[in-house]
């Protein structure tokens, strides 16, 4: 048997172990920190609404101002371009080699002065970049090192050449690239397309190596867009930087090029172009836009709507909230305005 004071002794030890485990007591662990906890009075409530709707039209107005400055052209080519007796089969001849996709148009008249540089681009509609499987058809391992080449488990199908070599870049989404091509000239005078950082200066160093180079690309079993030069890094391969990174949305605009010289009102632009895409397949469509750009970007009228609309609710609600206070003030804190305690004395609140 175990002396008493022996019992006393093993239970202060405990005691003292268990105490041990307590946390040093600070304010972070006791929740004493000083706290902010703001009563939204009815004054505080209009001022912040009062002030949201200050700052917000101004903005909104400035935003609209700056899009209805953006001088934009588009121009929608691909019914256009075909030849009248593929109009009704499109597809046959988008898809042979032996019918010549050269197309020369006029663009519509350039309604007021286009100030450099102008930013050329294309769009598709109807075409679903997000799609899941498709999206996933690449290998950015790939393009990022030279020792990942063979880094193709998720290109399928376009993961080897017929030699079945790798495929580099592999997958869908490259081998999907754009390939039309335009050409402008206003008064029989050609105008310069730049190619030259058109894409992210991220992707260029980060995303794309400077030391992996195209190898089989379009040379698998399914015939793709656009070719690569082989002895050109994908670091500097800006129309499939461009390209790669996919759109959200199945309407979208990529950037083609940048004119860097001015264009005059009522300027004729003549465009030759190689209508070589299939967007017949799935019923899309494709247009070359010509724009200008400001410093909320291109023309864009729904962020100085959604600025205006947000500010004009505010200053509604600023002005609802004061008729309601000068009308039927409300004293803050009433308790009887609670409603346990509005029903125990079959009181009503009013609004």
């Amino acid at each position: 048997m175990t002396p008493k004071g022996d019992k006393g002794k093993e239970g202060d030890s405990s005691f003292a172990k268990k105490k041990s485990r307590r946390p040093k007591y600070s304010r972070f662990s006791q929740q004493e920190l000083p706290a902010c906890k703001p009563i939204l009075s009815p004054g505080w409530v209009v001022s912040i609404f009062i002030t949201i709707g200050i700052v917000f039209i101004p903005i909104g107005f400035a935003a609209l101002f700056a899009s209805e400055r953006v001088v934009e052209l588009q121009f929608q080519y691909d019914q256009d371009c075909v030849p009248a007796k593929y109009k009704d089969n499109a597809v046959a001849y988008i898809q042979s080699n032996a019918t010549d996709k050269t197309c020369t148009r006029k663009m519509p008249a350039v309604t007021s002065k286009m100030k450099s540089p102008i930013y050329v681009y294309y769009q598709i509609d109807h075409y679903f970049q997000n799609h899941r499987r498709y999206v996933k058809s690449r290998s950015d391992d790939q393009l990022r090192s030279v020792a990942k080449e063979n880094s193709t488990s998720d290109c399928a199908p376009e993961r080897f050449a017929k030699n079945g070599q790798p495929i580099v870049p592999c997958g869908l989404v490259a081998w999907s690239l754009f390939n039309d091509t335009y050409k402008f000239s206003v008064k029989n005078k050609t105008i310069a397309v730049s190619k030259k950082d058109i894409t992210w200066k991220s992707d260029r160093e980060k995303k794309f190596s400077s030391s992996v180079y195209p190898k089989n690309f379009q040379s698998g079993g399914l015939i793709g867009g656009a070719k690569l030069n082989s002895s050109i890094p994908l670091s500097q391969q800006e129309d499939l930087i461009v390209w790669m990174r996919t759109a959200a949305m199945p309407s979208f605009r990529k950037l083609y090029g940048r004119i860097e010289v001015d264009l005059d009102a009522h300027d004729e632009i003549t465009i030759e172009l190689q209508n070589n895409y299939n967007t017949y397949s799935f019923k899309g469509s494709k247009s070359v836009i010509l724009s200008t750009a400001s410093w909320i970007g291109g023309k864009n009228d729904l962020m100085g709507i959604a600025y205006l609309t947000i500010g004009g609710m505010c200053l509604f609600l600023a002005i609802c909230f004061i008729l309601m206070y000068v009308l039927k003030p409300r004293p803050l804190g009433d308790t009887s305005y609670l409603s346990w305690n509005r029903n125990a004395s079959g009181g009503r609140l009013n609004f």
